[in-house]
């Protein structure tokens, strides 16, 4: 039989308030055992741990797997998220991938900022980063950065670390198209949203007069598995309940082009966990959307629904157990998950 190569699959923590930094480096260095090819920590609006900490732990306790993480721009001035980035890349031996994601109001106020566009920050911050990665001395004036003759006082070891824009609008999927040497897309997100956030990616990146060779496309998949499909996709019922506290979070996938979600529901959704509560939030969530919107159920069923993504165009899939006790069946699973599939099998996103 001839096959395929095998698929990549990456390895994601941060979104457990209860793990410290210490057992997810464990856990990365199980999962590079395993064979996963990249280890990516959220660093979230929640404000579990900080990814600077983590990844310097995970670069300790890994030597070969990727190790990416997230940043929201503003929260760390971009002199110092280059210098950031170029530590934990010389400390990880050229293996961070540096992802960030504009600072949107929500962000600013819960870090006690003032509003500011978040696509112009987002596009300033990605050009004065990869400057300064250079080693050179940056001027920049901006609408809302400004650098003055400054610069690292070491030259980086990779002048090119690879940045990639988390990307959860239509905008910030054309700054990615458009600046990025990747992508990330949200999780809580179906195949077919997959398919029409990288359209919109991939329209403004040939604007530019670029093409998609050596740009990456990764999306967080939140992943469930459990003996029955019934017990996955109620495992997994609380991460999709989360893409539902705010109308703005889910009404974003809408505007992308989730076709998963009514229209209605990000107002209704967030008006029942405003007045009643996570619980009734639960309760409300319908398993069509739960099932929709993750990897949930068996470990074929798992590979199935990746494959739907990987066919969707997603080149690195991200998967995030949805509890402690489902991680051993996640490691476990990887060779499943990632055997090459036979040359030809019918794959598609409907």
């Amino acid at each position: 039989m001839i096959t395929t190569s095998r698929p990549r699959l990456g390895f994601a923590v941060g979104y457990d308030p209860s793990a410290s930094v210490g057992d997810m480096a464990a856990l990365m260095a199980r999962a590079e055992a395993r064979g996963f090819d990249t280890g990516f920590f959220s660093e979230t609006f929640y404000t579990n741990r900080d990814s600077v900490s983590a990844i310097s732990a995970f670069a300790m306790e890994t030597s070969r797997m990727a190790l990416g993480t997230t940043q929201v721009v503003r929260l760390r001035s971009p002199l110092v998220m280059a210098q950031t980035a170029a530590t934990l890349d010389e400390l990880s031996g050229g293996r961070f991938v540096l992802v960030v994601g504009a600072c949107t109001n929500k962000h600013a106020a819960r870090n006690g900022l003032p509003p500011q566009s978040p696509g112009v920050v987002l596009r300033e911050y990605v050009e004065c980063i990869r400057e300064l990665l250079t080693g050179a001395q940056v001027t920049f004036r901006g609408r809302y950065v400004s650098l003055d003759a400054v610069g690292l006082n070491w030259t980086p070891a990779r002048p090119d670390i690879p940045i990639w824009i988390a990307a959860a609008s239509p905008l910030g999927l054309r700054i990615a198209g458009e600046v990025g040497d990747g992508i990330l897309l949200d999780a809580g997100t179906s195949p077919e949203y997959s398919a029409n956030a990288l359209a919109i990616a991939r329209e403004a990146r040939t604007a530019a007069g670029l093409d998609m060779a050596g740009f990456t496309v990764a999306q967080l998949v939140n992943t469930s598995i459990e003996p029955t499909k019934a017990a996955a996709i109620e495992a997994v019922r609380w991460e999709v309940a989360s893409k539902f506290k705010y109308p703005s979070t889910a009404r974003g996938k809408v505007l992308v082009g989730e076709p998963n979600i009514s229209p209605d529901a990000p107002a209704e959704l967030s008006a029942i966990y405003a007045e009643k509560g996570l619980d009734a939030l639960l309760a409300a969530i319908p398993d069509t959307y739960v099932e929709a919107l993750t990897a949930a159920g068996p470990v074929p069923e798992v590979r199935r629904r990746l494959d739907r993504y990987r066919a969707a165009g997603v080149d690195l899939p991200l998967v995030r157990a949805a509890s402690v006790g489902q991680v051993d069946r996640l490691l476990a699973a990887v060779d499943e998950l990632t055997a090459p599939e036979a040359e030809g099998a019918a794959r598609d996103v409907r």
